[in-house]
């Protein structure tokens, strides 16, 4: 390799990393029945309020339908649902947080989107063990901003874990 490729090629790489670190430790935050939530951020893509949802048969009770989004179909997810909560009507707060993990695209419904926020690893704690030693699969830890703690979601889990009852 010739030094000004390998020069060129140092330096995308540099840019790259730099791209990436900016989104390290950072999530968005929405509520969910009172209870503040986490997702890394660099899963999010957009947010956008709550729209036409076309309903599609023979899907988990958790999964609303589908969007048309700018000409792509996305699935809808009601994370209220997903977890078991009791359900609300949606309002003028109502979130539709889109984010994209594998090259899936899937909008997760929630009450309403707080901030974006610095939560150093540092400031995650795992989550609380329950029943037989497991923790929440859905949550990846616990993370402590000043004296509140919020509720941070594997977003994976979120969307690929079918498990236990998920009909």
């Amino acid at each position: 390799m010739a030094l000004k490729e390998k020069l060129d090629a140092d330096l995308l790489e540099e840019d790259y990393e730099e791209d990436e670190d900016t989104q390290v430790d950072k999530f968005l935050t929405f509520i969910l029945c009172q209870e503040e939530y986490g997702i890394e951020i660099r899963y999010v893509t957009e947010i956008i309020g709550i729209q036409n949802i076309a309903e599609v048969p023979d899907m988990p009770h958790y999964i609303k339908g589908v969007i048309n989004l700018r000409g792509k179909v996305i699935p809808v997810m009601d994370v209220r649902q997903r977890f078991g909560l009791k359900e609300r009507e949606y309002d003028d707060r109502t979130c539709i947080i889109v984010i994209n993990i594998d090259e899936q695209s899937v909008g997760l419904i929630v009450d309403r989107v707080s901030e974006v926020l610095d939560i150093p690893e540092a400031q995650v704690e795992p989550s609380p063990k329950v029943k037989s030693g497991e923790s929440s699969r859905f949550i990846q830890g616990m993370g402590k901003v000043g004296d509140h703690v919020k509720i941070l979601l594997n977003a994976h889990q979120l969307l690929f874990d079918m498990n236990k009852g998920d009909d």
